[in-house]
Parts: C-alpha cells; structure tokens; sequence
C-alpha cells in the first residue's frame, strides 16, 4: 500500500430503499458508548432488558427470544439449522426471493422439501398449503410474513390450524415485518420466528432476532444428532443468553447496544401508533405513486404497507433512474429481484424513515426522473 486512505466520510443519502432504513441518531450514538466485556454483569443486565424487549415486539412470552450474531439470512439459517434434521421434511411457501432462500436453506440441513410455488407480488392462503400438505406429514411449515422482495404481507390467519393438521412447527420470516407490521407470535401459534436489525427496527444490519416457541425448543432439545452449525447452535447460545452466561462466542457488544436502543425507542413509541405510522405513510407514497401514472405490483388489501414494490413505466430504464435519484435527491430506493428484476422498484419506508417528509422527498425525485426519461 502506498499511502493510507483518508478518514472514513461516507455520503448522506435517505436509505427508502428495501434495507437498511434510517438509522435513528440516538441508535448510532448508543454504539458509540463504552465497550464492556460480553461478561461484564452490567452487560448481562443489558441482555436480558434486549430479550425482555425483543418479547414485546415479538408478541410472544416465549424465553428462548434472542437476537443471533448475523444478518436476518443467519435468522433464517438459526431457524432451519435447529429444528430439522437430515431426512425430516419441510413444507415451504415461496412467493418471492425469501420463500425460496428458506427452501435452499431447508434442503440444505438434508430435509425434504415441497415447495408451494404462488405469484409472485400475491399473498397465500390456508387452503393452499392445505393442499400442498395431503403429501403427507411435516416437521416444519415454513412462510413468509412480509415478503421484501414483492412487497407482499402475508395473512396468518388459519395458519396454525394447517401446520397442526400436518403436524408441522409453524416458522413465519418476520425480517420486514417486526416493529413496522403488528408481529404477534404467541396469538398466531407461530413455534419459530426471525428478523433482521436493518429494516423497521432501524438498526444497522448485523443482528437476526429469533424467537422458539416452547414446542420448539422441545424439538431443539431432543433432536437425535448435532445441530450442523456450531456457531447456531441454539442449545449452546441459549447457555450464554440464559441462566449459566456460559462462553459461546464473544458478543457484538456495541451492536447490541444499537439494539437496545432501537428497540427501546420502537416500544416508547408504541406499538400501535408505530404500525399506525408505517401503514399511514405507506398509503400516502402509494397514493402519490399512482397519482403519478405508477402501478402497484401487489393488490391493496395484501400490500405490505413499509415496503412498495411499483413497475417502471416501459421506456424508462432502471438503473439510471435509481441512480438519478441518489445523485441529484440523495435517495435510495431498491430494483426488483428474481422474475421482477428490471421492472419493479422498491421504495422502504421503515422505521426513522418512515417520514411524511421521505415521502414527499421520493414522490419528487421519481417525478423528475419521470420527467427526465
């Protein structure tokens, strides 16, 4: 190397893209405080004050609620690496990039997997995977709350009555959806859930919440060979996150101070008025979006409403337009993934970012790149 680079100056931009969101400024100032060790007593206390919280968001009383050290795909991977086992079978519901990442993951931990395949930018319904279980029995039912990569929120209703009926652990991806989107586990029967830090929490990436239901844990307890990965491995993590503080890895201290603080600033808020403000937001940037000539790419009554996936007018190209936007408005919005890749845009509105003001900033900037060309 030649010379040092500079100082660290990253750009400001508006993040209303599908993560990260807006990271409030008190969440960055948390990571700022003193690191302890990750057996420090008072940094135990701070632990339990995170499960505590994380319960709450979670809506759920389950113990074993704990955020793992990795983004919300090591959530995912948490979930599927402790509850199946080679030869065991997953009933797996893929209407978008993340159904289909579970399956992949599914498969990978030796399971059997049967996909059921819906539109995508469409949500499923009971009668669906009731259809797809007459294969027979399943360890785990697998679905997506709030698909990121269409904009989709899933209802759970009947949910649970399908996964019992087959015999299954019901596991919902609640990555997009904790803390923006009423998340309610303990009501919906759900025996497994994960989420990411990036997204409505508004918290840098770099934690997986993860929540296993007592059934679940029963699972994890007697399962007949090793859990495939050592460093997610619940029934070591758990030693350390429970009563014995036992060694496991040493802890993102100042990342969990990040979410500390995030998830203090989510319940100060309140839950309800907090999903009052993303769907009230969501609703104006999709009215204002369609004021525009946009359409929608997923009905009304299924739209998730912090995440907005709209088609790009034929004409326009995509990345040049996005690229427009971070240039001249400093905005960040997302392009489309899988068979919408090219076509869809999607626009977060998540947390700290979900602003009246963020709406009317990105309203403007794709009017001028529609006017643009």
């Amino acid at each position: 190397m030649s010379a040092l680079p500079p100082p660290l100056d990253p750009p400001r931009r508006t993040l209303l893209g599908p993560g990260p969101s807006e990271v409030a400024p008190s969440v960055l100032l948390a990571m700022a405080k003193p690191t302890l060790g990750h057996l420090d007593p008072r940094f135990l206390e701070i632990m339990d004050q995170i499960g505590d919280m994380l319960r709450a968001l979670f809506g759920t009383a389950n113990p074993l609620t704990l955020p793992m050290s990795g983004t919300g795909s090591a959530g995912m991977e948490t979930v599927m690496v402790n509850l199946l086992q080679p030869g065991d079978r997953a009933l797996v519901g893929v209407n978008g990039v993340f159904g289909a990442r579970m399956a992949e993951v599914a498969r990978r931990c030796g399971a059997e997997v049967v996909e059921l395949t819906g539109e995508w930018g469409r949500a499923l319904a009971p009668e669906d995977f009731r259809a797809a279980a007459a294969a027979g029995r399943f360890q785990v039912m697998a679905l997506v709350h709030a698909e990121t990569s269409t904009g989709v929120l899933q209802p759970m209703d009947g949910m649970r009555t399908v996964a019992d009926e087959c015999g299954a652990l019901l596991v919902a991806d609640c990555v997009t959806s904790l803390g923006g989107t009423p998340v309610q586990l303990d009501a919906w029967g759900v025996d497994a859930a994960y989420s990411g830090s990036q997204k409505c929490l508004s918290c840098p990436p770099g934690l997986a919440p993860v929540s296993f239901s007592p059934r679940a844990v029963e699972t994890l307890r007697g399962r007949r060979v090793p859990v495939q990965s050592w460093y997610l491995d619940l029934n070591l993590i758990a030693s350390y996150w429970g009563g014995e503080r036992a060694y496991h890895h040493t802890a993102p201290v100042n990342m969990l101070y990040a979410l500390h603080e995030a998830a203090r600033l989510a319940l100060t808020e309140g839950l309800e008025a907090r999903a009052a403000r993303h769907f009230r937001h969501g609703r104006a940037l999709a009215a204002g979006l369609e004021a525009l000539g946009l359409s929608l790419r997923v009905p009304e009554a299924e739209r998730l409403p912090q995440l907005t996936a709209v088609s790009i007018p034929d004409g326009l190209a995509d990345v040049p337009a996005r690229r427009f936007l971070l240039d001249e408005f400093g905005v960040e919005i997302g392009g489309g993934l899988g068979p919408m890749k090219g076509d869809t845009w999607r626009i977060g509105l998540m947390g700290a970012g979900c602003t009246r003001a963020n709406v009317a900033l990105c309203l403007a900037g794709i009017a001028a790149a529609l006017e643009r060309g």
